[in-house]
């Protein structure tokens, strides 16, 4: 029997619907993750990380700081499953397999929202509790899991939509260059920029995925200029590598960036940073990718049965000019 099974009937936990206690009063327990045992061997706790995989420097710096965080405790066994070339069919192998083996508990950042269900399911059935881990899933069913923990995408898309309007009184052409399609990021960083811009004076020429990638932000905005008369007047780029891809188009086209076109990212990475401080970028906002303390929390709150809010929230800032920039450099860790 697995030591989640020993510990409580997770089910049960899934099932309520009074997710009443954040993190913050959760019982950390001792320091081999369940306040159970001796720290025996029989008491280290297992877990099945499924993971994205390379991804640009925001998921390095997450998946990093997750697998950091769990092996800084001898109690923590954390198996990494990255997927194939973020193939989701590989994530569903690896959560499978980890059902199977009988892991405690699953963490899981999905490389697509839907598709999850069944999955889910499964894990329910034996008694794994699953967390999120940034992404969240379509449908969002909360009884399929404890927690999701992340940033709110909407949230912080909405916060560049509103800076974006500000710097437009009188309007601008603008295009949107995103992540890849059926991914819920997507979704939720689109959702939060349409509320912010709804009724304002900008007008959307074109959004087009750029799959997170330096190179096809590049590619597409140089595309998107031409196709315009290089008449546009704000890109925003739904992460760092497709802004600095954003840059250099823009450069090439005989243009300057942060004057002839503005250009707001969202990740808040060491080279966005930079390029805000050289003036290149206009606006970043981080998504912080640094919550593996808040993740063995919520992994010792699942096993000890404690009742965990259903979203944890990782508090993120917004950078808007130069000098912010500069000055969270000497400390940025990513």
């Amino acid at each position: 029997m697995t030591r989640s099974k020993r510990i409580l009937g997770v089910a049960g936990l899934l099932a309520s619907s009074a997710l009443v206690l954040g993190l913050a009063g959760c019982s950390t327990g001792d320091g081999n993750g369940g306040g159970a045992g001796d720290g025996g061997a029989e008491d280290t706790v297992n877990i099945g990380f499924v993971a994205v995989g390379p991804e640009g420097g925001w998921r390095e710096a997450n998946e990093k700081n997750i697998q950091e965080t769990f092996s800084a405790d001898e109690g923590y066994n954390l198996k990494y499953a990255p997927a194939t070339n973020l193939d989701q069919k590989s994530q569903i192998d690896a959560f499978t397999s980890f059902v199977d083996e009988g892991v405690d508990v699953i963490l899981l950042s999905a490389t697509e929202a839907t598709g999850w269900e069944e999955s889910l399911k499964r894990a329910q059935e034996a008694e794994i509790p699953v967390i999120l881990l940034d992404r969240g899933i379509e449908p969002d069913d909360t009884d399929l899991y404890v927690t999701r923990i992340a940033p709110d995408n909407a949230t912080v898309a909405e916060a560049v939509g509103d800076w974006a309007v500000k710097q437009f009184p009188d309007g601008g052409k603008y295009v949107v260059l995103e992540g890849p399609a059926g991914v819920g990021v997507v979704n939720e960083r689109n959702a939060g920029w349409d509320k912010a811009v709804e009724g304002s004076k900008l007008t959307k020429v074109a959004a087009q995925t750029a799959n997170w990638s330096t190179e096809e932000g590049k590619s597409v905005t140089e595309t998107l200029l031409k196709s315009n008369g290089n008449d546009i007047q704000l890109i925003f780029a739904q992460n760092d590598e497709m802004g600095l891809g954003a840059v250099q188009a823009v450069e090439e086209a005989g243009l300057t960036p942060g004057e002839d076109v503005k250009i707001a990212t969202i990740d808040g990475t060491k080279p966005a940073l930079e390029a805000l401080a050289a003036g290149k970028l206009s606006f970043v906002h981080e998504y912080n990718p640094l919550f593996g303390e808040q993740a063995v929390e919520a992994v010792k709150a699942a096993l000890d049965g404690e009742q965990i809010d259903s979203y944890v929230l990782v508090p993120s800032q917004a950078f808007d000019s130069p000098e912010a920039a500069e000055a969270a450099l000497p400390d940025r860790k990513y």
